[in-house]
């Protein structure tokens, strides 16, 4: 009977155990709290009308909430739908709709919003609000308790428990389809990597609709303490490494390039540090030596997609191994169960030499069953066998280790978030100004890339950049926007339709080809 919040249930790790601090609230969970929150939450759901299978959406911001949501989500069966705080109404919308949610967990601001979009989600029957009281909604608050004795839902590892959305080349959002399995195998293979062990204490930044709360819930499988952080500054982060004496820092680029730049002294406060994780985007080289250099913490550079659960099925380069970094420029060697191919980019059937570029294929037990309600989508990159294509670019050494050199997909990766250019184009020909666009990533060395939008305004038109970074702000969120505008008189297609950015990023940002300066 395999379901992953069993994970809370284990008998080795004492109730009185802290598991989850909340320093922004002065809150403290140990694992039995933990744990009896979860069945309050999820014994509630079920008196609302919540059954196996049903999808349940999360929108709500880093919180200890959010966290309870997801377990007491799969503690009976149901099916978690994560989406963050910032999504707008339309954003919303999608989600719900596309996962046919029956139920919404969010907070007040959260329901302001979707009382904007509800009439247009007709198979939501439920909000719950955690925070207060909203009209048409059940308080969090108001659940009653539940028995001690409370036992997860019997799944199989196959069931189903989670839609990730996450970005395509179409420009909508694709659910990838997790099971409580892949959650499993993924928190291990985790635990693993990292050699986590019940005396750590971990550091998260990364926000919890992502599936980089993989590593937070990793530390929980093994006993260990998860402290959470709902936004990243530097000196909070300081903070916080020292006063917890945290063993495990969650990083990404612009975590680790603030950290090169930090004053003198930085240094004591991440004396207790035995790794830090980087992930979500591509990590310079010298930023990644000048950490080194001066920290001497061990990067846990990973690679992995929310359709593998991080690197529940991807790569890493493995505190303990320094060699693996390869010149601080590698994302290690296969995590756990998987295994890595690479096949050319334009024939999967026909795997590449090592040493040789082609699409990354990525197989193992955390691999997602496919993109709900997209049976073609899933066809084109869960190609049989088990392999995964990730749209990615990079090559294999002989012993295995992996270097990413480009992208297939056209999709921008700011500081871990996922934008998808088609997306932000539409929004932007909506303005009555705007004739054409197109939104592409230029290298930023603080958060490995930035969206810039390419515009073809109306003649005669007043069209400013100001004016239309503010359009974007209104109907997206606010890591989608462009972070400049630049007008052009045309815009680069084949035959005059296919859009060519990779044309925008070589003229506009200084990029080097493929493998240039490798």
């Amino acid at each position: 009977m395999p379901n992953v919040t069993t994970l809370l249930d284990a008998k080795s790790v004492p109730e009185a155990k802290d598991a989850l601090i909340c320093p922004s609230r002065g809150e403290i969970y140990s694992y039995g709290r933990l744990r009896r929150e979860m069945n309050r939450v999820a014994s509630g759901l079920a008196s609302v009308g919540v059954r196996r299978g049903d999808r349940v959406c999360i929108y709500l911001d880093s919180s200890p909430e959010y966290l309870i949501s997801y377990f007491a989500i799969w503690r009976i069966g149901a099916v978690a739908v994560p989406t963050n705080i910032v999504y707008r109404g339309r954003e919303l919308l999608h989600a719900l709709t596309d996962a046919g949610a029956s139920a919404v967990i969010t907070d007040l601001p959260g329901a302001a919003v979707l009382a904007e979009v509800r009439p247009d989600a007709p198979a939501l029957q439920e909000v719950i609000t955690a925070g207060g009281v909203s009209r048409g909604s059940t308080p969090w608050e108001e659940f009653p308790g539940a028995p001690e004795s409370m036992r997860a839902s019997d799944c199989a590892l196959g069931d189903l428990c989670h839609i990730q959305y996450t970005a395509g080349t179409t420009g909508r959002p694709k659910g990838a389809m997790l099971s409580h399995g892949n959650w499993m195998s993924a928190l291990d293979a985790e635990r693993e990597a990292l050699r986590l062990v019940p005396s750590d204490m971990y550091l998260g930044i990364y926000p919890m609709g992502h599936v980089g709360i993989s590593w937070g819930l990793s530390v929980l499988r093994a006993g260990g303490t998860y402290v959470m952080m709902e936004r990243f500054s530097l000196e909070r982060y300081l903070e916080l490494a020292e006063t917890y004496r945290v063993t495990v820092l969650a990083g990404m680029p612009p975590v680790l390039h603030s950290l090169v730049e930090s004053p003198p002294g930085t240094e004591r406060s991440l004396s207790t540090a035995r790794a830090v994780i980087s992930g979500g985007g591509p990590l310079l080289p010298a930023i990644w030596k000048s950490f080194d250099e001066r920290f001497g913490i061990p990067v846990a550079n990973a690679y992995g997609l929310s359709e593998t659960i991080v690197v529940g099925s991807g790569t890493m380069t493995i505190p303990g191994y320094p060699d693996l970094t390869r010149g601080y420029r590698s994302v290690g060697v296969p995590v756990g169960y998987t295994e890595v191919k690479i096949v050319d980019s334009a024939d999967p059937s026909v795997e590449m030499s090592p040493g040789c570029d082609g699409e990354i294929a990525l197989r193992g037990p955390s691999v997602a069953g496919g993109y709900w309600g997209l049976p073609d989508e899933t066809a084109s990159v869960f190609i049989g066998e088990g392999w995964f294509l990730t749209g990615d670019i990079g090559y294999q050494t002989e012993d295995g280790v992996l270097f990413i050199t480009d992208r297939k997909k056209d999709m921008i990766v700011m500081s871990g978030w996922k934008i998808y250019p088609t997306e932000v184009e539409n929004v932007l020909v909506q303005h009555p100004d705007v004739v054409d666009a197109a939104v592409f990533g230029c290298p930023d060395e603080r958060r490995g890339e930035v969206p810039v939008a390419a515009v073809v305004g109306a003649p005669g038109s007043a069209l400013s950049g100001e004016t239309v970074i503010a359009f974007c702000r209104e109907r997206l969120a606010g890591y989608k926007v462009p972070r400049e505008v630049i007008f052009c008189s045309d815009l680069p297609r084949v035959h005059g339709w296919k859009l060519l950015r990779k044309n925008l990023r070589e003229q506009y940002c200084n990029c080097p080809r493929p493998g240039e300066g490798l």
